[in-house]
């Protein structure tokens, strides 16, 4: 079975929205800093409720955040 990862741009799309820090974002959500630093390292990979929340704050759709990748 292949290996499947999870990435996400949760950087670039906080970025845009005017430089919001992962400090700002994680209080928008309910979410510790930390966490929101490996989400976007891709280190963690957070609970579906924890994805719409970001995709929420974010003005965006879950699938423009999350996708998955299959490694060969």
């Amino acid at each position: 079975m292949k290996e499947i990862q999870v990435k996400n741009n949760v950087k670039v799309r906080r970025i845009e929205m005017g430089n919001l820090t992962q400090g700002d974002l994680a209080k928008l959500i309910g979410v510790t800093r930390q966490t929101m630093n490996l989400i976007e390292a891709q280190k963690y990979n957070p609970t579906i409720k924890v994805c719409l929340l970001i995709a929420a704050a974010l003005g965006t759709s879950i699938e423009k955040l999350f996708w998955m990748e299959e490694e060969v």
